[in-house]
């Protein structure tokens, strides 16, 4: 029952933010995973001050969970979203095996639409700390067949305004991850995220920061990057899909050259259109991190029976969303959902805040993200004192109904995934 490193193995992150979840994942990956790894034990120390849990009790219910489902594979658990060395004290202490680093405070958000004068000047006062910079000026790599990365000054200069310190950090904390785990007598292995960044990760960007990576020895088995197009929460991906295959395919061959690593889909939930695009572009050598759409099949188990406290948890979701969206990239507005008090048929409500993945608008001109309003009031609606009491008595009391929505959302998940 002790989570273990996955290595190059493909792997889904199923996020567990009630701990009362891992029964339906293990439904869902035994039926549907065809190889794939489950990490059962994932949460960020954000999601975790958010529900008033510890890394602990994460990891003690993802167990109880397995055992439960008389799990016998082997799995893993991810610290999410690490940013400084407490956080990962916190996790070591907890039994995590698998860290994921976030370096994205470090990262200059503004660094793409930097004019030539400004750039230069802003790589001036980074100078001495990406010294690196010499080894990729005026260079040409080729990735894979046809597809060359050219490094010129310019985007190298950006590349390293935008990650130099990133990159730093990044490796900083890694070291340390690995010798806190050392002293804890267990191996480890990382996954660095840059995927919370305003723009996409170019190909050259990519690419040194996967070499410096590499280079400084740490045990890094995936990477995620920020891809084109719009990966908000809750719903399925906004983009031409074609254009991202194309990137992808330049991702994919940039890990496999200088790993090979993972390449790392971030914010995955609910995404069932790109899957099949990263499984063909990485051949098979991926991760997938999941959260808040395990919580939103919650509230599904809650509307099912229980629809009066659903509707209430739609009233309340609306009252703090402004507040709480704050740290989330979505386009949900409250003027694009129709409140609850404008929908008198519980089954309506129910599709109207959990069904349309999609940004489509209706007949009426309403679009309907409501599942990002639910999706970014997680934690409000948690630790609520009478809400968040609703939802764990309803699941604990319905823990079938659960088990079965979960399978069946995450099977649709993992069919997409295996599909070439």
């Amino acid at each position: 029952m002790q989570p273990q490193i996955l290595g190059l193995a493909p792997s889904f992150g199923f996020g567990d933010r009630l701990g009362m979840a891992t029964q339906g994942h293990v439904a869902a990956l035994k039926e549907a995973g065809a190889g794939i790894k489950g990490i059962f034990a994932q949460q960020s120390i954000r999601e975790m001050t958010r529900t008033s849990r510890s890394a602990e009790t994460v990891m003690r219910d993802a167990r109880v969970g397995l055992k439960k489902a008389g799990y016998s594979d082997i799995w893993g658990a991810d610290a999410d979203h690490l940013k400084t060395k407490d956080d990962v004290d916190l996790t070591v202490a907890a039994g995590f095996v698998f860290f994921t680093i976030d370096p994205s405070d470090h990262v200059d958000q503004k660094a793409d639409r930097y004019v030539k004068e400004e750039l230069a000047a802003r790589f001036e006062v980074i100078r001495d700390e990406v010294s690196w910079i010499e080894a990729y000026v005026d260079k040409t790599i080729e990735i894979c067949d046809g597809v060359d990365i050219k490094f010129d000054d310019e985007s190298v200069m950006r590349a390293a305004v935008k990650y130099g310190r990133a990159i730093n950090v990044a490796i900083e904390l890694g070291q340390y991850i690995v010798e806190q785990s050392k002293k804890a007598g267990r191996a480890c292995e990382l996954e660095v995220s840059v995927d919370e960044t305003d723009q996409p990760t170019t190909w050259v960007e990519h690419y040194i920061i996967a070499e410096r990576l590499m280079k400084s020895g740490l045990p890094v088995v995936s990477l995620a990057p920020r891809f084109i197009g719009e990966l908000e929460k809750g719903v399925d991906y906004k983009g031409d899909l074609a254009a991202l295959e194309e990137s992808m395919r330049g991702h994919a061959a940039i890990a496999k050259r200088l790993g090979p690593y993972k390449l790392s889909l971030h914010s995955g939930s609910d995404k069932v259109s790109i899957y099949p695009l990263l499984n063909r572009t990485t051949e098979g050598m991926f991760h997938v991190k999941t959260a808040g759409t395990s919580f939103l099949e919650a509230l599904r188990v809650v509307a099912i029976h229980s629809p009066n406290d659903f509707r209430q948890i739609v009233r309340f979701a609306r009252e703090h969303y402004e507040t709480d969206r704050a740290t989330y990239h979505v386009s949900a507005t409250l003027k694009s959902v129709q409140p609850e008090d404008e929908i008198s048929d519980n089954h309506e409500l129910a599709s109207e805040y959990l069904e349309h993945w999609e940004n489509v608008p209706d007949l009426k001109g309403f679009t309907k993200p409501g599942r990002q309003i639910l999706h970014c009031t997680f934690g409000s609606i948690l630790t609520d004192p009478d809400l968040g009491r609703v939802v764990k008595q309803i699941l604990d009391e319905h823990q079938d109904t659960y088990c079965e929505v979960l399978r069946e959302h995450f099977v649709r998940h993992l069919e997409a995934l295996n599909k070439s």
